[in-house]
């Protein structure tokens, strides 16, 4: 195991997360937003998810944003 550098504590980043609800159907939708919402974990209304804010979701979350509802999570 490679030895730490002074005042460099072991563990993970702390990780800003986003909790993001269904709040429209999907149906009527074309199907690349029908799999993005699938992806994402969301398959009922009202629904919530957690997610790490990165960049890939951020971008699956523009994509269906008028069907969703996101919150910062603390």
């Amino acid at each position: 195991m490679p030895a730490l550098r002074p005042g460099r504590k072991r563990g993970r980043l702390s990780v800003a997360k986003l909790r993001v609800t269904l709040i429209k159907s999907g149906i009527g939708y074309a199907q690349d937003q029908k799999k993005t919402l699938k992806a994402l974990g969301l398959n009922r209304l009202n629904k919530s998810v957690l997610h790490n804010d990165n960049s890939s979701v951020r971008g699956m979350l523009d994509k269906v944003r008028h069907l969703i509802r996101v919150e910062a999570e603390n």
